[in-house]
């Protein structure tokens, strides 16, 4: 043994590490943000792929109803369902109609049996209403179904209060103004006559000032809309009553001439005309302009004054 080698005792020889030999590094799965979203959720993995599969379904099955609607199929299927009741007997064959008194109820059943398609599950409701409010006399009307075969179809009239006169035409209106039916002169209804342009748009404002004085409003006659502003009444005995412009003053005359004649009954009397265009006074005419003495005060304002008969009526 050389002198020179020398050996370490208690040590284990080593083994020199092959040349390009690394130790393994342990692998980090790296998360997207997509997984660490699910992860978060409050569902199982499962769950969401059955959603996914669910949303996919939903998609397709509404791609597909949208073709069939565009290709009409859906349509198709209603109209033939519509069909199949009509064979069962499932289609108009009686009209019931209510609530109508003056107009004519054959333009009602026109309208009610005009429909192309009878079926009781076709008919366009809506648009059968849109038509019967068209005619003239219906203000309001409502249709239903009474299976198996009967519309019913209830109208509300209008009611006409009065007669327009204007252009040479005679039109019975209600109280809107509403236009319903022409009038034949030689058959006048039993209603007050409004004549002069527009008069029909103020039969409204005409029937509350009458009502201000009851007494008269069952002796009018008729009323002329002047000048598009104010009233002349004339009564069933012949006379005239000018009233003032605007209907505060118009109702206070008209209350006034209706308390004088209470008292002294003019109406009647032989006068012609009478004018309150001026509210703080009476003046009477007579068919030769003589006056005749009213021995009554009109009370304006909370002020006594006493009529003035006198022989000037016109129009100023």
């Amino acid at each position: 043994m050389t002198s020179g080698a020398r050996i370490k005792r208690g040590a284990a020889p080593t083994k020199a590490k092959p040349a390009g030999q690394r130790r393994p590094r342990k692998q980090l799965r790296k998360m997207s943000r997509i997984d660490r979203l699910v992860a978060a959720l409050p569902v199982s993995e499962a769950t969401l792929q059955k959603a996914a599969s669910w949303a996919i379904v939903g998609v397709i099955g509404t791609a597909v109803l949208g073709g069939a609607m565009f290709l009409g199929l859906p349509a198709m299927a209603n109209q033939e369902i519509a069909d199949a009741a009509g064979r069962a007997g499932f289609q108009v064959s009686r009209v019931e109609v209510r609530g109508v008194e003056r107009m004519n109820e054959m333009e009602v059943y026109d309208i009610a049996l005009g429909q192309v398609d009878r079926s009781m599950l076709s008919l366009d409701l809506p648009a059968i209403r849109a038509q019967l409010m068209r005619i003239n006399w219906v203000r309001d009307a409502r249709i239903s179904r009474k299976l198996p075969a009967t519309l019913l179809v209830d109208i509300v009239e209008r009611q006409p209060v009065a007669v327009w006169q204007n252009a040479g035409r005679l039109r019975l209106i209600d109280v809107t103004g509403k236009e319903l039916e022409a009038v034949d002169a030689h058959a006048m209804p039993d209603l007050p006559l409004v004549i002069g342009p527009a008069a029909n748009m103020q039969a409204s404002a005409l029937a509350a000032l009458m009502d201000h004085a009851p007494s008269l409003k069952t002796m009018l006659a008729g009323a002329t809309w002047v000048g598009n502003r104010r009233w002349d009444l004339r009564f069933q005995s012949g006379e005239v009553l000018a009233l003032p412009e605007g209907p505060d003053e118009a109702s206070k005359a008209l209350l006034s001439f209706a308390r004088i004649d209470g008292v002294d009954r003019l109406l009647g009397r032989g006068f012609v005309r009478f004018d309150m265009r001026d509210p703080t006074k009476l003046v009477a005419r007579t068919p030769k302009d003589q006056p005749i003495k009213i021995d009554h005060a009109i009370k304006v304002d909370d002020a006594e004054r006493p009529a003035t008969p006198a022989s000037d009526g016109k129009e100023g």
